[in-house]
């Protein structure tokens, strides 16, 4: 179930993110369709039934440009320790479901959307910007200074803005998918299933979760403060983002 029509770049940009009566009832029939596959998931977890996914991280070369060591630089110097590990362990992820699901990604911009979706989270932009919104708009005018074409750039705005929509993670090729994909494997779990053992503990080696369900909590509800009917907000109501955090399998 894709995300809802009309909760895209161009709103959010327009909205700052905030949520209309109309769009928070539309975002319940794609929650819906992602809680009912909890329960298998965590079925195949428990019985050791894991899919194929995953990959040899030495076979792996980060994106290496001016572009993408400049966005790992921006993020190391922007947000905490425990988001640089999330925002690397977002892109290897997604990079491992991108494979899986065959979708073809521009791997130099999505790495530049996960090393900057968390910009602002826990730190409220200005004007009661949703966090995601406020970190696309970095985002793309990052891009743009380092003489990224406006379509491109503004894809990389699009991914850190529509990363928390939901049901936008269902198509790694949609605005905000990719990250969003590896964003909510990370947070929830979802998808963990698909992805080999030894792919993910080599995931976790790397770019440790020390604390994280205990730090993303505490940012996750400043967010929600700050802008109360933002998704961040919202997800956190209606979804109990807050709890399945908590109860996510990886510690």
């Amino acid at each position: 179930m894709p995300a809802p029509a009309g909760i895209d770049y161009s709103w959010a940009i327009q909205t700052g993110g905030v949520l209309t009566s109309a769009q928070k009832r539309a975002l319940f029939t794609p929650l819906v369709q992602t809680v009912l596959k909890y329960p298998g998931l965590r079925a195949r977890l428990v019985l050791g039934r894991r899919g194929h996914g995953g990959f040899d991280l030495d076979t792996l070369r980060l994106p290496d440009s001016r572009l993408a060591r400049d966005a790992q630089e921006m993020a190391h110097e922007s947000i905490p320790s425990f988001l640089v590990n999330h925002s690397y362990r977002v892109f290897l992820f997604g990079t491992a479901l991108a494979r899986l699901d065959g979708i073809s990604i521009d791997d130099e911009a999505v790495f530049v959307a996960s090393m900057l979706h968390d910009l602002h989270l826990g730190d409220p932009a200005p004007g009661g910007r949703c966090f995601a919104v406020a970190g696309g708009e970095r985002a793309e005018a990052f891009a743009v200074a380092h003489d990224v074409s406006p379509e491109r750039a503004r894809r990389i705005g699009a991914e850190v803005s529509g990363h928390v929509t939901v049901g936008g993670y269902d198509d790694l090729s949609g605005e905000g998918g990719f990250v969003g994909a590896g964003a909510v494997l990370d947070l929830l779990g979802l998808r963990l299933d698909e992805l080999r053992k030894d792919f993910v503990d080599a995931v976790l080696a790397q770019q440790p979760r020390d604390g994280f369900k205990r730090d993303i909590a505490a940012t996750w509800k400043t967010e929600s403060r700050a802008v109360p009917d933002g998704r961040a907000a919202w997800l956190r109501r209606y979804a109990m983002m807050l709890t399945l955090v908590r109860i996510a399998p990886m510690q």
